[in-house]
């Protein structure tokens, strides 16, 4: 690992912009624990929901504490307040008004500093039908929170950029955000950017070439995260709907590509969501003991999927993707958990033998060649630093190396 360190969330939460509040990340938070209470009570319900009943005790214990304990803590690490598919086509007054709204209920959670750790807005697409509405909803948000805010952004604040197609649409987002910044009298490049892969030009370009490093580059330097769209990119594709799901072979062509082509960029990947939600099928009070039955399965067979999937993103190299509904945070701290609990002595010993022959390389004047493997496990443990599934003193005993080594690097 090189460079500067910056923490690297586990999730994004993707919210209508007409539903967000200051006090919705914390919402979330108690809705998750609130489903916990109710479907999975106890340690074996939780473990037997997610598919993890047949792992030792000590193991469950740790995912189930730590799940519960981050659902506290802090339930939601990345938001997004969409004025995209989560939020749909509406009269542009309407849109105006929830653009100010939002932002002044982000602004109020700022000033009181019960922001998220990573926040911003996702617009409509600058394809040519959208772009005017998209370029008015950010400006409008942005001119409002800045206003309200005395001119300052919060840490690792991004603009999300749907569908992105070409470079163009790229730098038409840039050139207003340099715009913006000057105006309000900050430094270039403090608004960053998150490009959004969810069509074909976004992965392969008119002449066959590898598209997604020219659209990280004419960023030039916002974009530290690209987050793959599996359903549109799917659907653009052709493949109808009842094919489309985060395992098909064009999805993982796609991820490929961008892991390749990216990750030794540094820019983070951040996969799609489970469309499948953890939520009751019957509401209302007064309910007989099988419908009861029949909540608490639909409410599992969300959880199970949810927490398929993203074992199934972290294990590919996509260490972030989407939460929708605050269910989905129940699986998904479990599946983090679970993923990094699970390989933790495995990967402490393997370290621990790349430290020491490194020590010995540097005792007989030796090149030590192995340090892109033992960087490859560093990153694991700062990334399982980073969301709580280790402790500082736990990876010192672990590695023998402390967390401030885990974070410079090796």
């Amino acid at each position: 690992m090189s460079g500067t360190y910056r923490r690297s969330p586990v999730h994004v939460v993707y919210g209508g912009a007409h539903l967000f509040k200051v006090d919705t990340p914390p919402k979330f938070g108690k809705i998750a624990l609130d489903s916990v209470r109710l479907y999975a009570s106890n340690m074996r319900e939780f473990a037997s929901a997610m598919g993890l009943e047949k792992n030792e005790a000590v193991f469950l214990q740790n995912v189930y504490a730590k799940t519960l304990d981050k659902l506290v803590r802090e339930p939601v690490e990345d938001y997004r307040i969409d004025f995209e598919d989560g939020y749909g086509f509406r009269p542009d007054k309407e849109e105006d008004e929830d653009a100010i709204r939002a932002s002044d209920h982000l602004a109020v959670a700022y000033m009181r500093n019960t922001i998220t750790r990573f926040c911003g807005l996702r617009i409509k697409s600058f394809a040519p039908e959208t772009h005017g509405r998209a370029a008015r909803t950010l400006e409008l948000f942005l001119h409002n929170f800045l206003k309200k805010t005395g001119m300052c952004i919060p840490d690792n604040f991004v603009v999300t950029l749907p569908k992105v197609s070409t470079r163009k649409q790229v730098r038409g987002l840039c050139k207003i955000l340099d715009r913006i910044e000057k105006e309000a009298g900050l430094e270039k490049g403090t608004i960053g950017v998150e490009i959004m892969v969810e069509t074909p030009q976004a992965i392969l370009d008119k002449k066959g070439r590898v598209a997604t490093p020219r659209l990280i580059a004419a960023a030039e330097g916002r974009c530290a995260s690209a987050h793959f769209g599996a359903y549109d990119y799917t659907s653009a594709l052709g493949i109808s709907c009842v094919h489309q799901n985060l395992q098909q072979e064009a999805c993982n062509f796609a991820r490929q590509i961008m892991l390749l082509a990216l990750a030794p960029l540094g820019v983070r990947l951040v996969d799609s969501v489970t469309t499948r939600m953890p939520v009751p099928i019957h509401r209302e009070s007064n309910l007989s003991d099988e419908q009861k039955d029949e909540n608490r399965r639909s409410v599992h067979a969300g959880w199970r999927e949810h927490f398929e999937n993203v074992t199934a993103s972290m294990k590919n190299g996509f260490y972030q993707s989407w939460d929708l509904h605050p269910n989905q945070l129940v699986a998904r701290y479990a599946a983090v958990y679970a993923f990094f609990l699970k390989s933790k002595e495995a990967d402490a010993a393997r370290l621990r033998g790349f430290v020491d022959k490194a020590r010995q390389a540097n005792m007989t004047g030796s090149t030590f060649d192995d340090a892109a493997s033992a960087n490859g496990l560093i990153n694991f443990f700062r990334l399982g630093l980073d969301c709580g599934a280790f402790e500082e003193e736990e990876i010192k005993k672990a590695t023998s190396l402390s967390a401030d080594k885990i974070v410079s690097g090796f």
